[in-house]
């Protein structure tokens, strides 16, 4: 036997039906939503409006109720399901929130949140925060929030921005850059953006972004531009180390093989060959060639050629019947 809403449950889930329909819903399908008659419906309606919240009603046979601008709504409710998820997606996103006491922005809004929730549902969700593992990933980084916004915004205002930059090994520059978008890679936030000072697209880390200040120039964003494509292309340009690696096999079998970074697949004959660059000739070919389920020989550089000789030899020598 199902189980009878209390009024508050009723109202609740009045808007709800109102926040997902914006276009406005009639009296019969809010009754019809609600499993109540039209009167009681309208009698939800009007638990809302003494709430505070507008509720706007048109009348004659198009009318219906609608959500007014500007609401002031209670809090968010999650589902058990929404609720668990939420924490999951947290936690695999930042393992360090899994921490009760730690002081981090991610940490405390999750805190929040859970605090926030029914107690059943929140019961679950805390105890999935406490007693959940999660190992942190070595790839990922952290920019910081406030930092991040401002190029976002600066990106959705189409405004020029300096950026104070310092690479890996330490060197600091100023940069003039139209900020084109703000990418999120494997858990490394990327600015995707035209560089004036070089006059070429650059990506730069944002986590190694020391400053931004906001420039009187605005730009265009480029007509089409897709940003994940681009900067999936231009991670694997302007490395240290050049890459060739040639295939027998036709391009469309082999292209869906290649992850953008590793270089740009051109036809080569029968075959097609993989051109590119990398700062990281032993990983290049690690993790990336030895994964390829297509035969291949590497005709450069030599510090990629070095690399495959080091990565045969060693697998060679793992399956040698010598003592």
């Amino acid at each position: 036997m199902p189980t009878e809403l209390s009024p508050t449950a009723r109202a609740l889930r009045t808007l709800e039906i109102l926040q997902s329909r914006s276009a406005g819903v009639t009296a019969d399908e809010l009754a019809a939503g609600l499993g109540v008659t039209e009167r009681a419906a309208r009698r939800y309606i009007g638990i809302l409006r003494e709430a505070g919240i507008p509720v706007h009603s048109t009348r004659g046979p198009y009318g219906g109720y609608r959500l007014g601008r500007g609401a002031r709504l209670p809090p968010v409710l999650f589902t058990q399901s929404e609720a668990l998820g939420l924490v999951m997606a947290v936690l695999d996103g930042q393992p360090a929130a899994a921490d009760l006491d730690a002081d981090d922005l991610v940490a405390t809004a999750l805190g929040k949140v859970i605090r926030a929730l029914p107690e059943s549902v929140g019961r679950e969700a805390a105890a999935l925060r406490e007693h959940a593992s999660a190992a942190p990933d070595r790839h990922t980084s952290r920019p910081d929030p406030a930092l991040t916004s401002t190029l976002v915004a600066a990106s959705a205002v189409r405004q020029r921005v300096l950026l104070s930059y310092r690479s890996e090994s330490g060197s600091e520059w100023e940069a003039e850059v139209d900020p084109w978008a703000v990418v999120v890679r494997y858990g490394r936030w990327y600015l995707l953006c035209h560089s004036h000072r070089a006059d070429a697209i650059r990506t730069y880390r944002i986590d190694r972004v020391r400053a931004v200040r906001e420039s009187a120039h605005g730009f265009e964003m480029p007509e089409g531009l897709d940003p994940v494509a681009v900067l999936e292309e231009n991670l694997g340009r302007g490395w240290a180390f050049a890459t060739r690696v040639v295939f027998d096999a036709p391009m469309d079998q082999v292209l869906p093989s290649i992850r953008p970074p590793m270089g740009r697949l051109e036809p080569s004959g029968e075959g097609c060959v993989l051109v590119g660059s990398t700062r990281n000739p032993t990983m290049y070919a690690q993790e990336w060639l030895a994964q390829l389920p297509h035969a291949f020989r590497v005709e450069g550089g030599p510090e990629l050629r070095a690399a495959m000789r080091a990565l045969a030899t060693r697998f060679s020598a793992a399956v040698t019947d010598e003592p």
